[in-house]
């Protein structure tokens, strides 16, 4: 088949939802492979996207009282070796600048090549993370009591090496946030990573209309350096979990290995407690995942990059009247819509049909789309189309257009949602056996859809039972989540693997 031929087929999510993902990503113009293997170019209406997350996630950053800093995008490989889990669990993934010019190879042969004389004594890492970086830091700004707690975050890319990836889900540079944070009581750093855990499952809900599970990582699943790792685990249309963002509770591991402390209001010196929180790119991936169909993206207004497309429909060519009295409605009624705090475009692209820019709005996700056309303005309505969630267009007077397009979003986004909520509540099985889960897994790939979803069991916390169920169904522990588990819902059960005692409510399943 050549490229052509497929290039705007979305394959149905029943056929194969990987396939299904990847065809959305090219059809809507989300992002595409870049020459730089596992690295993507995010073209704008992706771009678009996450500046919609970024805006609104940024707002909640600085209520949480962090301010936005920059650090640099190059780390000293002396620096990652400090903290020793940190650096195993980074090692891997390590991209490593060795020499600081280019000069022409004497031989010839190979063009361009690294200038030999100009190798770097200490050689210089790609940020995969910053908190060797910004702890480094934190020793100079953190002297007194008085200095705490600190919070910084920043807005940067970040690499990690990888061999198999998948757009916005898994590349080798992505874009994230990373807050960081430094305080005097373990307490004090515990609340802060719990409560940035809490404002990243209100941004999924409230934003992108994807509800979350809140949980803590089992052990092995953890950051590497972190004491607690706390997550919000979505779940996608295909069953499989999607970690939709991270908190940790670093406890002193990086202020002692950067000697940060402090001094006590009684004059002590103390060592100071951490966190970092992040989320990144991946939030569009589990957007895309949550929502879309196979016609194509379906965004919720909230982050809709363009919430209403107005196609004005022109009169015929000699028809001077009609074309005024058409500009003239569709000036009041982009004014309104505006005016309501709308993000609206109008498509008055002369060179394509009409169907063709209904198709085009439609997979890109647009929320809702106005025609307006000679007739209707004589009669003084619009017709409204939503992407999803009602069938057929409906008809409405010019004059309470705006009004009812803030209504009709509103009750958009609580569709999607509540839509996302009932495929989450049945998607966790409970009360399943291992050889159940087992069964569903073994054949459970990422092109299935519906797919097996995910499994709430009693577990006995222990790494090597873990690691073989990882080997059996390549199953992996999602998250401890927190609302079963505060409430006691392990007591009294047995592990559904080992028989033994359950220690932890477990959420298994498949992952991206």
């Amino acid at each position: 088949e050549p490229a052509e031929a497929e290039s705007d087929f979305i394959t149905p999510r029943s056929e194969n939802y990987s396939k299904w993902y990847n065809d959305i990503i090219r059809v809507c113009d989300l992002a595409e492979v870049s020459p730089v293997r596992g690295c993507m170019v995010i073209k704008p209406w992706g771009m678009s996207i996450w500046d919609q997350i970024r805006n609104d996630l940024d707002a909640r950053i600085k209520d949480h009282g962090a301010d936005n800093a920059y650090f640099p995008l190059l780390i000293p490989k002396s620096f990652l070796s400090k903290e020793a889990e940190h650096v195993d669990g980074f090692a891997k993934e390590c991209a490593v600048v060795t020499h600081h010019r280019l000069t022409a190879d004497p031989s010839g042969e190979k063009g361009l090549i690294a200038d030999p004389e100009a190798e770097l004594e200490d050689p210089l890492i790609i940020r995969p993370t910053s908190e060797t970086m910004i702890w480094n830091m934190f020793k100079k700004w953190i002297v007194s009591h008085r200095d705490l707690p600190l919070k910084v975050n920043q807005w940067a890319n970040v690499m990690r090496w990888e061999m198999r990836t998948r757009p916005f889900l898994r590349t080798s540079e992505f874009l994230w946030q990373e807050g960081h944070t430094a305080h005097a009581t373990a307490e004090g750093a515990l609340d802060d990573s719990k409560a940035m855990l809490d404002q990243y499952a209100e941004l999924c809900e409230h934003l992108l209309a994807m509800p979350v599970v809140k949980g803590a990582k089992s052990p092995s699943e953890r950051f590497a350096g972190a004491e607690e790792t706390f997550t919000i685990e979505a779940l996608m249309q295909n069953g499989w979990a999607l970690q939709s963002g991270t908190s940790h509770f670093l406890g002193q591991s990086f202020g002692k290995a950067f000697d940060v402390t402090f001094q006590d209001a009684k004059g002590k010196q103390q060592d100071v407690w951490g966190t970092s929180w992040g989320v990144s790119t991946r939030l569009i991936g589990a957007l895309i995942m949550t929502h879309s169909d196979d016609a194509g993206l379906v965004l919720p207004p909230r982050v809709a990059p363009v919430q209403v497309v107005v196609v004005p429909i022109p009169p015929k060519k000699n028809d001077e009247e009609g074309k005024v009295a058409l500009n003239d409605a569709l000036d009041k009624l982009v004014v309104d819509l505006k005016g309501a705090g709308l993000r609206v475009k109008v498509d008055d692209r002369d060179f394509v049909r009409n169907g063709a820019k209904y198709f085009e709005w439609e997979r890109k996700g647009v929320p809702l789309r106005i025609e307006l056309g000679p007739r209707d303005v004589k009669g003084g309505f619009c017709v409204f189309k939503y992407r999803a969630g009602s069938e057929g267009k409906e008809t409405v007077n010019l004059g309470e257009a705006a009004d009812a397009a803030t209504k009709g979003l509103n009750d958009f986004q609580k569709y999607l949602l509540d839509a996302a909520k009932e495929r989450l509540a049945a998607g966790v099985n409970i009360n399943t056996t291992y050889e159940e889960m087992k069964k569903a897994l073994e054949s459970d790939e990422a092109s299935m859809y519906p797919g097996a979803g995910l499994f709430l069991v009693p577990w006995k916390c222990d790494a090597t039972n873990e690691e073989k169920i990882k080997e059996e169904c390549k199953a992996t522990i999602r998250c401890y989540p927190t609302d079963v588990n505060e409430m006691g819902m392990a007591e009294g059960k047995k592990c559904f693997y080992s028989g033994e005692d359950a220690t932890h409510m477990a959420l298994f399943g498949r992952a991206f």
